[in-house]
């Protein structure tokens, strides 16, 4: 009998509950899952757009990201990234596909990553979230469909004018809005806050929600603001990278020392 096999993302989604995610460019160790894990963070967000990652250790975090209760997410280069039906296979549970300006774009992520009659996914065997036991094809299919978050990123002015389209594509589970990319098309490179981004994003998690889908939001580290995007139905946030957690947290470490080393005289 098959345990009760569920995304924790979509758990927390379908509970209209927040799920958190941490941006990973630096760790190419499976530790980063777990680190994850005790930090409250519900998925990884494995930078493949913006960072080199091998498949094998993509496999590799994927493979402790589900043994520890954590969705192994990966940013792939594109919708229509070659490499999206292997990570799938070898234990990625989530897709998130950059710039998503059409719902064609919408739609060859879809493609990729669930099967029929949704979308066009080759069918294998021996699934890391089964713990590689056999399961009846037709169990396999329903659930990692059901499993599988599709997220696609909405970056551009373009994608901003597209959004009903792209919202309306069957399959498609997030709509996230990367407001760094968002803000250099708009010509204010790092102008979080300004009024066209966050009518930009109220715009995409209203359309979000009238289609059925989940709203996400990423970029804007700004605690008054994330209350606001909240507050508009925005329940799947990147935090930030690992390398920035790492530089933060050891700043102030350091910074700490040496204060108390020039009081010390």
């Amino acid at each position: 009998m098959l345990p009760d096999i569920i995304n924790p993302v979509r758990r927390r989604l379908e509970a209209d509950e927040l799920a958190l995610g941490m941006v990973v460019r630096m760790a190419r160790s499976g530790d980063i899952a777990r680190i994850a894990a005790t930090s409250g963070h519900d998925f990884l967000f494995l930078d493949v757009q913006h960072a080199i990652y091998s498949l094998e250790t993509i496999s590799h975090i994927a493979q402790v990201a589900l043994g520890c209760g954590v969705a192994p997410f990966v940013r792939v280069r594109s919708c229509r990234d070659p490499n999206i039906p292997v990570m799938l296979d070898a234990g990625v549970t989530g897709i998130v596909a950059p710039d998503v300006n059409t719902a064609d774009d919408a739609r060859a992520a879809v493609q990729a990553c669930k099967f029929a009659p949704i979308g066009t996914r080759s069918v294998t065997s021996g699934y890391p979230i089964f713990n590689y036991r056999p399961v009846p094809m037709q169990e396999t299919i329903a659930l990692l469909n059901t499993n599988t978050l599709v997220v696609c990123m909405i970056e551009s002015l373009e994608g901003l004018g597209n959004i009903d389209a792209i919202a309306a594509v069957e399959g498609v589970d997030v709509l996230h809005v990367g407001l760094t990319d968002m803000l250099a098309d708009m010509g204010k490179p790092g102008a979080y806050g300004d009024p066209q981004a966050m009518e930009a994003v109220a715009r995409i998690t209203a359309s979000a929600l009238a289609h059925g889908k989940y709203a996400g939001v990423g970029g804007d580290n700004d605690p008054m603001r994330q209350q606001v995007f909240l507050r508009q139905g925005v329940r799947f946030i990147s935090t930030q990278s690992d390398g920035a957690m790492l530089l933060n947290a050891a700043t102030k470490v350091a910074g700490n020392l040496r204060r108390l080393a020039s009081e010390a005289g």
